[in-house]
């Protein structure tokens, strides 16, 4: 069988891979894979040759169970695209067109293929929240983005950022200054050991964002009892709030999701963070995420090859293009 899809998934947890059909004759989704090693930045920054490294012998175990042989449109949804793709925009067309026959390839932010997979082509806001965040929203005319600035410049109300909040007020209930929680002290020197030993545990570690976003599930755990720890949630869902306001479309009423593993810590941030959107966004419809990133990714791989593809392109966000060479 020939003239199938390719949809990637590519983020920090590793690479994610569906093969199937699209067309009057298609059949969907007929086969996945996934890795667990991230494709890897470097000076150039994401790296093409790492990425195919990766995805061929996963295709290739896909041909044999799927007997797909032949991809003509190729989506690839990844983390960093638009400020570390320009490698990829320069070589990877022509390298998918070499091995596997595409003609339509897209690559695509994966706050795009978050945002597909969670409302499909429909104007509206998703906020994707876990380690860092995200807003993602569209009118169909265009793209806008607000924070997924990394930890140390934004992600405001996301995982490392509450963490960070959290081990900031166990530092001040330890050294006796305001603001201070003794609660979350005393969480942060059961996880990390003694409260003086904390910069020698994080400042060294290439990992920041994610042990920083570990402690934020012990910020959750003693809301119910601690209004600092209640009132970071609170911050958290205000900034969370504001992103989606920034990038949801002003008329009608616009479709909102909120999707991620933040979501995990449960009514301490749930609860505050409807209130914050209800507040910020009252037009806004409350929707549930429908899929994830590699929904998304699938959705506009076969919305691309169908040509019923209605999203806006966008250089930095979902940049299609058509490969002559092969």
């Amino acid at each position: 069988m020939s003239g199938g899809f390719l949809a990637v998934d590519s983020g920090g947890s590793g690479l994610r891979v569906v093969v199937g059909t699209a067309g009057d004759d298609g059949r969907g989704p007929l086969g996945h894979r996934a890795s667990r090693e991230p494709v890897r930045t470097g000076t150039r920054g994401i790296e093409p040759d790492h990425l195919m490294a990766q995805l061929l012998p996963m295709v290739q175990a896909l041909t044999a169970e799927t007997r797909v042989d032949r991809f003509g449109t190729v989506v690839v949804g990844a983390a960093g695209l638009a400020t570390l793709g320009d490698a990829l925009r320069a070589e990877l067309p022509g390298a998918l067109a070499r091995e596997l026959g595409a003609r339509k390839v897209a690559l695509v932010a994966d706050a795009v293929t978050a945002y597909v997979g969670a409302l499909g082509p429909r104007a509206g806001a998703v906020v994707a929240a876990g380690t860092g965040l995200i807003a993602t929203g569209t009118d169909l005319t265009g793209w806008r983005r607000a924070d997924g600035w990394g930890h140390l410049l934004g992600d405001c109300g996301g995982g490392a950022w509450i963490g960070r909040a959290g081990l900031e007020a166990a530092l001040r209930a330890h050294d006796g200054r305001e603001g201070g929680s003794t609660s979350l002290l005393a969480r942060a020197q059961e996880r990390f050991g003694p409260a003086t030993g904390l910069p020698g545990q994080l400042y060294p570690r290439t990992d920041r964002p994610a042990v920083l976003a570990s402690f934020a599930p012990d910020v959750a755990a003693c809301a119910a009892g601690d209004p600092v720890a209640a009132g970071i949630l609170r911050a958290a869902a205000r900034d969370m709030a504001d992103s989606a306001a920034a990038v949801c479309p002003r008329d009608g009423e616009p479709r909102l999701a909120v999707t991620g593993g933040l979501l995990k810590l449960g009514e301490p941030l749930v609860v505050p963070l409807e209130e914050e959107l209800v507040k910020r966004l009252p037009r806004a419809r409350r929707t549930a995420a429908e899929g994830d990133p590699l929904d998304g990714s699938v959705r506009i791989a076969t919305d691309l090859a169908t040509g019923s593809l209605t999203l806006p392109g966008d250089d930095a966000m979902l940049w299609v293009t058509t490969v002559t060479e092969g």
